[in-house]
């Protein structure tokens, strides 16, 4: 009897094309979702069941181009497949629909509210997250969260989305060194992660109190009498 597999006749991520050639319209929609991945790098660090994509392809049909949102979390999927990494994120090898699209708005608007929007339900994608830095009148932040095949917005700052396990907000704060508005991660109790950077003053500043409590001591026991190098 012969076994027929339909997937061995779609192409893979290595015969597709890991990129559209378009150029992103601004820093913020590399830098927004990198500052994503790096802190779930983080938090995650010890789990090899997710994958964050920045500006990278993903292929639903074989017959069409790719969708490129800025960022995309996937979950239950390999984190890597070998020291080369993912070309592109294909959906028949990889079984698995992300399950969060983020969307980064410049001054030109690129289907962020319409068309993108609308591809990401089909897709069957949970959240679909766009971040507006230019708007002043309305909320810059938006989370669509997809109920019966459309998606409904969740008002908040942050945002917390209990199929992730974390919430997603903004705030000011510093990251390579700019000071500005940036999106983070959030931890059920409305904490946010924490950059590699700060992660690692946090680490300094720890360290420095510890050398200060036993500088104390010491000094503390040669006020007794003690000599603490005799200890």
């Amino acid at each position: 009897m012969l076994n027929y597999d339909p997937l061995a006749c779609l192409p893979s991520s290595e015969e597709l094309p890991d990129s559209d050639d378009t150029p992103v319209d601004n820093e913020l929609q590399d830098l927004i979702p990198g500052l994503l991945k790096a802190l779930l790098a983080m938090a995650w660090s010890e789990r090899m069941d997710w994958y964050f994509g920045v500006d990278m392809g993903i292929y639903y049909d074989p017959d069409l181009p790719p969708i490129v949102p800025d960022g995309f979390l996937s979950l239950g999927v390999e984190r890597f497949y070998d020291e080369n990494l993912r070309p592109s994120y294909v959906l028949w090898e990889e079984k698995r629909v992300p399950v969060l699209a983020l969307e980064v708005v410049s001054q030109k608007y690129r289907g962020e509210y319409s068309t993108k929007k609308s591809e990401y339900a089909k897709l069957g994608i949970l959240y679909y997250v766009v971040y507006n830095p230019n708007r002043r009148r309305k909320p810059r932040l938006e989370v669509y969260k997809l109920v019966n095949n459309a998606y409904e917005l969740h008002d908040g700052n942050p945002i917390w989305l209990p199929e992730i396990g974390l919430g997603i907000g903004m705030e000011r704060g510093t990251y390579l060194g700019i000071p500005r508005e940036w999106l983070y991660w959030y931890n059920q109790q409305g904490q946010r992660l924490f950059t590699p950077q700060e992660q690692a003053k946090l680490a300094q500043q720890e360290a420095q109190e510890a050398l200060r409590r036993v500088q104390l001591l010491a000094e503390r026991l040669r006020s007794l009498g003690i000599d603490p190098d005799l200890i």
